[in-house]
């Protein structure tokens, strides 16, 4: 006879089983999901932080560089302009000079002739001391006109203009984690140095040389400020700042130190220069900032030498984020202990009305064994598998108390086979017993293989969702889909063993069969709104006549980009190439598609970085991956991207990739 187990709490009672099935998720499984997925998204926080930082460097690099810019070009416009030569005939240039000064915000401007003799200046008896000296003007005298940030000493800076040496003059502030110094003053000036080539009464060539000091220029600070984070979305109370430095001293900020006062005079960390201007860095991290931390950018200004010699950065203050992301693990732990308190007594409901009709049908079974033939399980309230299977097993037992019945009438009948008889019926109500036994089993089987196939086609359904959702970037938790997959095939081996059914078949991929010359025509389709408002020329040659097994979409958003930056590059208007062909490359047949412009080209020193994240060479606008995601999905299907450029005359970038393979092969 089998052993039948009583009631209680082993591991192998069906109490305990499902009580593990359905508290296991709630306390051991979901909690390590969620642990998994803080410290992911926290990752992800700080990266957004610091990315931001690193986006509003760029921003103030670009206005810095348009301001040395638009002052080296408004030099060189005065220089050749025909005002300037009528003054110079006239001898008016004197007063020009200061006009044009005064006009163009600088504090001096003067011209100087070969040889270093000053021929007229603004302000009015400014005479500069080491004019002769500087590369740029040497540059100018020589017909190239140049512009950089240079370190004027407060004697040059006096001979210029009094006041501004006084205005240069800052005294410095102890500052907590600065590096130890002895000075107490800051006497030099970080300079806006332009000069450009003017033409002089007598035919030769002078120096036209105008600056701006930037020490204690507020504007240029709070004007990058405002371009940063006037409409920025900063978490409350956080604040964005910008600063200028000379070496590692402020000179220019919109940091306070207390108040409305401004941190003027105080000092950066050891750690930010030793790495920005020690080891030439950017930095990109969290830094104490006077007298808080803030999320900072840095990054070294060199001087038109080379030389390192101040710093430009912009940082939000990050005591705010930190509160923000302390709250929001807060809430997210407090929702899992609120909804663990509302779900787990709800399971161990339903794990109890699940298992304690099956406990009154092992007490059933145990009486019966005991020879108590009117025991019955009775009425359940459950309509469910395990109720139906409860009723059949009580309808048997009727049977089997009545079969019983007529076999004591016969055993009275017939006192000669009774030992015989009561044998053979004992043996058939054993088998009947068996049989219904696994008949019952079976239906419970079923019913149990019908709940699993449901929430299985569930998770095998939602991973591909994930899957095609996720595109590339599935790659990164392969080894976790992977597995999922190799736990939900053992799931459905289990159910085709019991139940016998066939294996599902095998997720089919979004890789294709694509003619490239058919994507390059979609294509300019999909950009013509931008090339009727472009004053574009578009030249189409298409001689390809293999196919290659791509993602179509992902090759749409490579041309396309491609296609976008021409037309950037082509702000005035010109020709945009569109090519592709038949192209073998390393014993493998391929296509090539060409996309070229006849743009303002690319410097060669930026053109080996052009794919590297974050990199652009648009002032306005980009992000700076496009042509690196771009490199990244060609290079997912062995493909490449290159690119020729001369600056001037255009650009040519073409996207190569291998054939569709032989199916047979």
């Amino acid at each position: 006879m089998l052993e039948r187990p009583a009631g209680g709490w082993g591991l192998r009672s069906v109490r305990a089983r499902l009580l593990a099935i359905a508290l296991l998720p709630m306390v051991a499984v979901f909690p390590v999901v969620l642990g998994v997925i803080l410290f992911w998204w926290l990752a992800q926080f700080d990266a957004l932080l610091v990315s931001k930082a690193h986006d509003d460097l760029i921003i103030a690099r670009q206005y810095l560089r348009r301001i040395m810019e638009r002052g080296s070009a408004q030099i060189a416009a005065l220089g050749q302009s025909a005002a300037f030569a009528e003054a110079g005939r006239a001898g008016g240039l004197e007063a020009l000079l200061e006009a044009r000064r005064r006009e163009l915000g600088l504090d001096f401007l003067y011209l100087t002739a070969p040889g270093g003799a000053i021929l007229a200046a603004a302000p009015a008896g400014a005479r500069p001391s080491a004019a002769g000296e500087r590369r740029i003007v040497g540059a100018a005298l020589e017909g190239r006109p140049e512009t950089s940030i240079d370190i004027f000493e407060a004697g040059e800076m006096a001979s210029l203009d009094p006041g501004m040496a006084a205005r240069a003059r800052l005294d410095l502030v102890p500052t907590p984690a600065a590096a130890e110094t002895e000075r107490t003053v800051e006497t030099r000036g970080l300079v806006i140095h332009s000069a450009a080539p003017a033409p002089l009464p007598d035919g030769r060539v002078g120096a036209l040389v105008g600056g701006s000091l930037l020490n204690g220029n507020l504007g240029f600070v709070d004007t990058i400020n405002d371009l940063i984070y006037a409409h920025a979305d900063l978490a409350a109370g956080s604040q964005g700042t910008a600063t200028l430095f000379l070496g590692d001293v402020r000179v220019a900020t919109n940091v306070r130190l207390f108040g409305d006062r401004r941190a003027l005079g105080t000092r950066v960390s050891q750690e930010v220069r030793d790495a920005v201007l020690g080891q030439g860095r950017t930095w990109l991290d969290s830094a104490f900032v006077v007298n808080d931390r803030y999320i900072s950018a840095y990054e070294p200004i060199a001087d038109g030498a080379g030389r390192r010699v101040g710093m430009l950065y912009v940082g939000f203050l990050e005591r705010p984020f930190r509160l923000a992301r302390w709250a929001m693990m807060a809430a997210v732990l407090g929702a899992f202990l609120i909804a663990a308190a509302v779900t787990v007594p709800f399971l161990l409901r339903l794990a109890r009305a699940i298992f304690q009709p099956l406990e009154r049908m092992n007490r059933t079974i145990a009486a019966v064994d005991a020879g108590d033939l009117g025991a019955r399980i009775g009425p359940l309230a459950s309509r469910d598998e395990i109720g139906l299977v409860a009723h059949r097993f009580d309808e048997l037992l009727d049977r089997l108390e009545a079969r019983d019945g007529e076999l004591r009438a016969f055993a009275r009948e017939l006192d000669a086979r009774v030992e015989e008889r009561t044998r053979q019926l004992e043996d058939t109500r054993r088998q009947l017993v068996m049989s219904e036994k696994l008949a019952s089993i079976g239906e419970i089987t079923a019913g149990v293989a019908h709940e699993i196939n449901n929430p299985i086609a569930v998770i095998q359904g939602n991973l591909e969702v994930a899957r095609e959702a996720l595109g590339p970037a599935a790659d990164e938790v392969r080894v976790e889909f992977d597995l999922i997959d190799q736990q939900v095939h053992r799931v459905n081996m289990i159910v085709t063993r019991l139940l016998q059914f066939a294996r599902p078949e095998e997720y089919a991929g979004y890789v294709e069969t694509v003619a490239p010359a058919d994507v390059a025509a979609d294509c300019l389709v999909l950009v013509r709104h931008l090339l009727e408002r472009a004053d574009v020329i578009v030249e189409t040659r298409g001689e390809a006549t293999r196919t290659v097994e791509v993602s179509r979409t992902e090759l749409q958003q490579v041309v396309i980009n491609l296609m976008i930056n021409a037309l950037h590059a082509m702000p005035d208007g010109g020709r945009l190439g569109i090519e592709t062909r038949d192209e073998d490359r390393a014993e493998a047949e391929g296509v090539a598609i060409t996309v070229a412009d006849t743009g303002v080209g690319i410097p060669a020193d930026r053109l080996r970085k052009i794919f590297d994240p974050f990199f652009t060479t648009r002032t306005q606008g980009g992000t700076g991956l496009g042509l690196s995601i771009s490199y990244t999905l060609m290079a997912r299907y062995g493909g490449t991207i290159e690119v020729e450029s001369e600056v001037g005359a255009g650009s040519r970038f073409t996207v190569w990739l291998p054939c569709s393979r032989d199916p047979e092969a």
